[in-house]
């Protein structure tokens, strides 16, 4: 019944000589079962071996108890790691006569943990290296980003000041083309500087710790249109169309960023239209059940023949003369977006519009 099972079955009397061995037990012996029977592990194994195996035997039919435990037996001269279990053999009476014992070979098993161990080990050494090495990188990117705070700012200023001192102290000296270069000198130091906020929040994007909570969207966007009003009071002749109730999970300031940028355009790009709608909803996609977000206006709207461009860094797909910017924001938006596991995309026509959508945790991971 045991001649086919690779395990080691076996009974011991008190002496430790076998009784009874199966072909699996024989073959660990190299010895044929008629040999092994009446002997001990003297006559097989190395005396080292032969003494911690009679040693737990000794403890088993001491104690009375079953144990288990892992043992390396050497036979021929290569070590292999048994799992085994020992219980005391009784007889009828319940005294204990001897052994019985089985043995697994889990040589292999053991040298795959090993592999394993090693493995997660130099993992975890890469992942302390890796984290080390994004440590030092976010501390030069800081340090970066102070050096562009502060010293490509101060000469800004300077060229500022002293275009403004110029104008100021030696307008009436300069003809109408004088001053047309000394206003362009600061129109272009200004758009300088919001080219560096904007560098600037990108790099504080990126470095930011994400806190998750409950965000309303709704009223977000709400404060955002009435903040709107607020900087540009005299404009009417606009209609906001702000969905009630939209809640999502993610980071209150980050998300805050995404309807600033995303409202704000849509404010800025319908500025021109006497009268103008912006909308901000979701809906329900039908094929996945994923919840889209959109902010819709009808104002200039773009061509999507150039839409593979929107959302790079510096990019604008109007000029500086027709709507004021730096190209930053739908940037940082759509790296928001994809920090919550999200997607962004656009639709749009030459002065019908634009739409914008985006999801969030449709991939189901956070993007670092």
């Amino acid at each position: 019944m045991t001649d086919g099972v690779d395990d080691v079955i076996l009974v011991k009397d008190l002496e430790g000589r076998y009784l009874t061995i199966n072909p699996g037990g024989a073959r660990l012996m190299q010895a044929s079962i008629e040999a092994i029977i009446g002997c001990d592990d003297r006559q097989f194994l190395d005396a080292d071996t032969a003494e911690r195996i009679r040693a737990h035997d000794l403890r088993v039919i001491a104690e009375g108890v079953a144990h288990t435990y892992e043992e390396e037996i050497v036979s021929a001269g290569t070590a292999r790691t048994f799992l085994t279990v020992k219980a005391p053999h009784r007889d009828g009476s319940g005294k204990i006569i001897g052994l019985i014992g089985i043995s697994r070979d889990i040589t292999e098993r053991k040298r795959a943990e090993e592999e394993i161990r090693v493995l997660n080990t130099e993992l975890e050494q890469r992942v302390a290296d890796r984290t080390a090495e994004l440590e030092s990188a976010n501390h030069e990117l800081e340090a970066f980003s102070y050096s562009v705070s502060h010293d490509l700012r101060a000469p800004l200023r300077g060229m500022d000041g002293f275009a403004q001192a110029l104008a100021e102290d030696y307008g009436d000296k300069l003809d109408e083309t004088g001053m047309g270069y000394l206003h362009r000198i600061r129109a272009a130091t200004k758009r300088m500087a919001e080219l560096i906020d904007g560098m600037l929040e990108l790099s504080r994007i990126a470095r930011h710790e994400m806190i998750s909570g409950t965000v309303d969207l709704s009223a977000m966007a709400g404060d955002v249109a009435a903040d709107l009003h607020k900087a540009d009071p005299v404009r009417s002749g606009i209609e906001w169309a702000l969905a009630k109730g939209i809640t999502v999970q993610g980071d209150p300031r980050l998300l805050r960023v995404v309807i600033d940028n995303l409202l704000g355009n849509a404010w800025k790009y319908s500025s021109k239209h006497e009268r103008a709608r912006v909308e901000f909803a979701s809906f329900v996609r039908a094929e996945d059940g994923v919840t889209i977000y959109f902010v819709r206006d009808d104002g200039a709207g773009f061509d999507m023949n150039y839409s593979s461009k929107l959302f790079g860094t510096f990019q604008r797909m109007h000029g500086m003369t027709e709507f004021p910017g730096h190209g930053v924001g739908l940037a940082t938006v759509q790296r928001i977006v994809r920090r919550h596991g999200g997607k962004i995309w656009a639709s749009a026509e030459i002065e019908k519009g634009a739409t914008f959508f985006f999801t969030l945790w449709e991939t189901g991971r956070v993007e670092r």
